[in-house]
């Protein structure tokens, strides 16, 4: 799938990764998008929406799933959301010559300790009840990393079929897999047992990644899991400031220096304030998903920064 870039044939198109779970998905509520523009930070969001409506970015594109086209509003789910794909796209897409793709794969609902468990995590030793007998059986072995096969199987098969994504003539020369993102975590915080491998699990699988696309020093970024904001509720406080804990270390490890960056994502939350999707998924604020994503790219730019082009694999 992969060959080393040359620099007299230079590929004119850049991927970006964007994987997780709900948070990824994306729940920022278009409406209070609209409200932002109507309201005294107009000026920060001016730069999505013009006369004619949401701005399309001829130079960004975006598939997620059976959704494709230029970047724009609606790429969360459901489609009157937005997710931090919004935010990292307008970030890259300034700062790169090369066309951009974004490909997001993100399911809710999804845990690292069995959905996206990569294969060199081996198999748990997880049980489940049986919906019939409600007896605790063992999990299958087959469903151990069935999520992270789907992701890697999306992911495959967007890159043998790049050309259907972007532009005209962007991928003749093919492409760099230039980054990776990851914002996942509420599934396995919830559950002790889960949350106890977490760190390890999320070693294992950037070490997967990368073997599986082929990229050996693909850039990644770890997004905290920050819902509860910088001062977690005091009954949550040790469970989700060990979390992340855990999350910031991975990209503390020597083996990923200056390649994985640990991103904050709770200095974003806003609470008492008016919510848009209950106390979950940071209040589907759509300021603070657009800034979560911002986030994002600028942490990935500075892993990228150094990497003329070629540096990464291509098509």
């Amino acid at each position: 799938m992969t060959a080393m870039a040359s620099a007299d044939n230079a590929p004119e198109l850049r991927v970006f990764i964007l994987a997780g779970q709900s948070n990824m998905e994306g729940k920022g509520a278009i409406r209070h998008l609209e409200q932002l523009l109507e309201g005294e930070s107009a000026d920060d969001y001016a730069h999505l929406r013009d006369k004619k409506g949401w701005v399309e970015r001829d130079d960004v594109s975006i598939k997620f799933f059976e959704k494709n086209g230029p970047l724009t509003v609606g790429y969360g789910k459901p489609t009157n959301r937005i997710g931090p794909e919004l935010g990292f796209g307008h970030v890259v897409g300034q700062k790169f010559d090369e066309h951009v793709l974004l490909i997001k794969t993100a399911w809710g609902g999804r845990n690292l300790a069995i959905d996206f468990r990569s294969p060199s995590a081996g198999i748990g030793n997880y049980k489940t009840r049986d919906r019939k007998t409600k007896e605790l059986i063992s999990i299958p072995d087959q469903d151990y990393g069935k999520t992270y096969r789907e992701m890697i199987s999306e992911i495959r098969g967007t890159l043998s079929n790049i050309e259907g994504y972007v532009p005209p003539g962007v991928a003749k020369n093919g492409f760099e897999l230039s980054g990776f993102v990851f914002f996942q975590g509420f599934n396995d915080i919830i559950n002790n047992e889960f949350s106890a491998e977490y760190e390890e699990n999320l070693a294992h699988f950037i070490r997967d990644v990368r073997k599986d696309l082929g990229v050996t020093e693909l850039p990644v970024v770890i997004g905290e899991l920050g819902q509860q904001g910088t001062m977690p509720e005091k009954r949550y406080e040790e469970k989700h400031l060990t979390f992340r804990r855990k999350q910031k270390s991975v990209a503390q490890r020597p083996e990923f220096k200056r390649t994985v960056a640990f991103v904050k994502t709770s200095p974003f939350v806003i609470k008492d304030a008016e919510s848009f999707d209950g106390g979950y998924h940071y209040f589907g604020r759509a300021d603070t998903f657009y800034s979560i994503g911002e986030s994002f790219g600028t942490a990935m730019l500075l892993m990228c920064k150094d990497d003329p082009v070629g540096h990464f694999k291509k098509k």
